[in-house]
């Protein structure tokens, strides 16, 4: 038992490491969906209003963004749409580092070392999983024609 316990606390730990790199391309259709959930719910729409509302605006704003991304033709407007949905990644990956460093380590100045190490990979992680979903741009662009 005294080997299963360690062994099963990595594992859980992978694990959820592997869920965040995974879905923190959604990070923002999640906080715009969990947003506007909130607010259906206080506005009086009930319980499953509120959801109902919350997964239309997420999904909505995920479409939204991949629809910008296809067929916005200025690679500095294609990165700041990207940039605009790797800034929560960047935050939420920080938050859930800061919460297992905090676990893990009882020194303040390594929680934070940690957090920002955690949030800089999940960054990078988020931006090249998010331009590895949008269309390629137009071939030969600047390029003379002869």
């Amino acid at each position: 038992m005294i080997i299963f316990g360690p062994l099963l606390v990595l594992l859980g730990i992978g694990f959820f490491c592997w869920l965040l790199f995974t879905l923190a391309v959604f990070a923002l259709p999640f906080f715009v969906g969990l947003t506007v959930g909130i607010w259906g719910f206080h506005t009086g729409a009930g319980v499953l209003g509120g959801i109902l509302v919350g997964l239309v605006a997420g999904g909505v704003t995920f479409g939204i963004g991949q629809f910008a991304l296809g067929f916005v033709p200025w690679t500095w407007l294609r990165l700041l749409i990207i940039l605009l949905f790797v800034a929560p990644a960047t935050v939420a990956g920080y938050s859930a580092t800061h919460g297992l460093a905090q676990v893990a380590t009882p020194s303040a100045t390594w929680q934070m070392i940690f957090s920002v190490v955690g949030a800089i990979a999940v960054s990078v992680t988020a931006f090249v999983r998010f331009t590895g979903i949008t269309a390629p741009g137009p071939t030969g662009q600047g390029m003379a024609r002869g």
